[in-house]
């Protein structure tokens, strides 16, 4: 009986949690009164509760009162809705937000879902064709190939598949993540016609693209036009195209080219290719 009655003495000693508090006009204004700086008022407000009335007449009134401009702001902030700032990676629908990048749309019924694709960078350069322009005198052609590495990409698609581009803009919410699309040139991509569409030549350990040429006429650099596919691209929300090929792609390996410049390794030419494989 004593433990009984020692137990309910220590439990009414124990303190009683408060109440969530909610700060509403009133409290604001009692905190201005009672002297507290704007610094200390406005970090209670961004970590309590609140139920503010922030219309055009009641503003006024605060301010009438002595609630200062800043504390005013931060009681119309705190009525905002909170933006989340969780990005999908996999998500199926489109006008969800998705960290920037390059996406292929899974057509599987059972499992929809976007596939991110990550850029596979090139710091190698290799020419082909220098016999034939040798011995022609610069007559024939000798070409310029950017090499990555595998003979086969990660990301499989089928003949006719879609891709979704996920710019910074997409997500004015979360800040620019620039890393993502700063390109060789120090300029941010916006726009799925930065980009080219090729088809990858396979060679033992490595696919390569051919990205110049160079004859007794002169030197080209890009993509030649005759290796470009086509490729149709929708606006579908600020920041965010929905990208297909023309025509249906045979079996292969492709890639999304973008930022060729001369800054690689050792000299050598860079490129950065989102690639795939159609099976």
């Amino acid at each position: 009986m004593k433990s009984y009655f020692l137990a309910v003495v220590v439990l009414l000693c124990l303190p009683v949690p408060a109440a969530a508090e909610t700060l509403n006009n009133d409290t604001v204004i009692a905190l201005a009164g009672a002297g507290l700086g704007d610094q200390a008022i406005i970090a209670k407000i961004q970590s309590s509760e609140t139920q503010f009335d922030v219309s055009t007449t009641t503003i006024l009134q605060l301010k009438a009162k002595g609630v200062s401009g800043p504390i005013i702001a931060a009681m119309i902030e705190a009525g905002r809705p909170k933006v989340s700032t969780t990005l999908s990676v996999d998500a199926a629908d489109p006008m969800i937000p998705h960290a920037p990048g390059v996406y292929l749309m899974s057509e599987s019924a059972s499992d929809p879902k976007m596939i991110r694709m990550d850029a596979t960078v090139s710091n190698q350069a290799k020419t082909g064709g220098i016999l034939g322009y040798a011995f022609t005198g610069g007559i024939a052609s000798m070409s310029v190939k950017a090499a990555i590495q595998n003979e086969t990409a990660r990301t499989k698609a089928d003949g006719t598949p879609t891709f979704y581009f996920f710019f910074d803009e997409s997500n004015p919410d979360t800040g620019r993540q620039a890393a993502t699309w700063l390109a060789g040139t120090a300029a941010t991509v916006t726009s799925p016609a930065e980009f080219t569409l090729v088809e990858l030549m396979k060679k033992k350990g490595r696919r390569e693209a051919r990205v110049g040429s160079m004859n007794i006429g002169g030197a080209k650099s890009g993509v030649m036009d005759k290796d470009r596919i086509g490729f149709d691209y929708t606006l579908v929300r600020p920041g965010v195209f929905s990208v297909k090929p023309t025509t249906a792609l045979p079996k292969g390996e492709y890639g999304f080219l973008y930022a060729i410049n001369g800054g690689g390794a050792g000299g050598a030419m860079t490129a950065r290719i989102y690639d795939f494989t159609v099976q």
